[in-house]
């Protein structure tokens, strides 16, 4: 069988596709990817076929969108139309996952391809027990008017230009966009402990995507472990940063006695100069690195929340967007870590959110919590896709 996975996203979206396509291929599938040129060589140099759509999204780490929102649409729509077709050729299913996969299912009506929509937060995929991840146009009060809010959202912004592709291939138009990209019977790819799904039936909740990650820990980094008690972690992501955000997680660490392990990310967090208690590092294997701190601060994405869960230790969640929000609250209402209250931290803000995260009742729940953290989603996802996609496509 050979397989699309398609995102658009960052490296949060790509991972988990890039966990999917590993435990395909180990199935002996051909497997191809359309994710976004910054991943690219990083994918190529895995072995898989790849086909780069959009522009390359580093920037977006320290800038927001502007222009004209429904020209960016157009231009959306047409660049997944003409790049998700040519990545589609020859295959026999495709799975879009993540936000804002506009084209991928008519691509799949007009090649006979089976479709699979996968989200990695409960609260993207709809139902009337929550509400879509909080955004500017919302102002509904229940759970179902919102979710019709954004189906009208998504209508007015995306409808009339994809449909005008979608006949410009022989297809009828569509009236409900979100139903279209959703499908009746959507992917989950989260943990079913940490993030499960409310109801109703029709979801099919995998597991997250995880892949294994068996690389050692740079001698600088073993090093610096070594070298005292367990350090704190700190990463924002692919997210955006404020000015200073580096100097506040310090300040916020030492206020505890306690060292800093801090990840550039996207948003270049920096130390300032040589110092003897905190190290800044790249990209890095987050599955063995975390198995050694004494707590992770981060921005909430599905990924390192999940991580951090499966290494059992504490965590402090200052989420900045979308489904982030959905993961800082059960990060605290789980009491494996502290949320941090939306908007930019202080130093007083995230001295007390790490003062709870440190508390010896958090670290033991989220020692215990380790054990509940299924280690298996993207093998279960692949094996049915596998069963159940040519049953989709006949």
């Amino acid at each position: 069988m050979r397989v699309l996975l398609s995102t658009i996203g960052s490296r949060g979206e790509v991972q988990p596709v890039l966990a999917l396509a590993s435990e395909l291929r180990a199935l002996g599938e051909d497997v191809r990817l359309c994710v976004p040129p910054d991943f690219r060589d990083w994918l190529a140099g895995l072995g898989f076929a790849v086909t780069p759509i959009g522009p390359e999204l580093r920037g977006t780490a320290k800038a927001r969108p502007s222009g004209d929102l429904r020209k960016l649409a157009e231009e959306t729509v047409a660049t997944q139309f003409a790049t998700v077709a040519e990545a589609a050729e020859g295959c026999d299913v495709i799975v879009a996952a993540g936000a804002l996969q506009l084209a991928a299912r008519s691509i799949a009506e007009r090649t006979g391809a089976a479709y699979v929509y996968a989200g990695f937060c409960p609260i993207t995929l709809p139902s009337d027990r929550h509400s879509p991840p909080p955004m500017p146009w919302r102002s509904a009060e229940t759970h179902r008017d919102r979710w019709n809010e954004d189906a009208r959202h998504l209508n007015t912004l995306f409808g009339a230009t994809l449909n005008a592709h979608r006949a410009e291939i022989g297809l009828a138009p569509v009236e409900d966009l979100q139903g279209h990209v959703f499908t009746d019977r959507p992917w989950l790819a989260a943990d079913a402990a940490l993030a499960p799904w409310p109801g109703p039936a029709g979801v099919v909740q995998t597991g997250a995507w995880l892949r294994p990650d068996e690389r050692s820990l740079p001698a600088e980094v073993r090093e610096f472990l070594d070298a005292g008690e367990p350090p704190v972690y700190v990463g924002f992501g692919s997210t955006r940063a404020e000015d200073g955000l580096a100097e506040t997680l310090l300040a916020a660490a030492r206020a505890h006695s306690r060292r800093v392990i801090l990840a550039r990310g996207w948003a270049d967090l920096a130390l300032s100069g040589a110092q003897p208690d905190a190290l800044g590092i790249g990209e890095i294997n987050q599955q063995a690195l975390f198995e050694r701190v004494a707590a992770v601060v981060h921005h909430g994405g599905a990924g390192t929340t999940t991580t951090a869960a499966r290494a059992g230790v504490p965590q402090v969640v200052a989420p900045r967007m979308y489904d982030q929000f959905y993961f800082a609250d059960r990060v605290r209402d789980l009491g494996i870590g502290a949320a941090h209250a939306p908007g930019a931290p202080t130093v007083e803000s995230l001295t007390e959110a790490l003062g709870s995260a440190l508390r010896p009742d958090v670290a033991a729940r989220a020692r215990e919590f380790e054990g509940r953290v299924r280690h298996d989603g993207a093998g279960v996802a692949a094996r049915h896709l596998l069963e159940t996609a040519p049953l989709a496509s006949a």
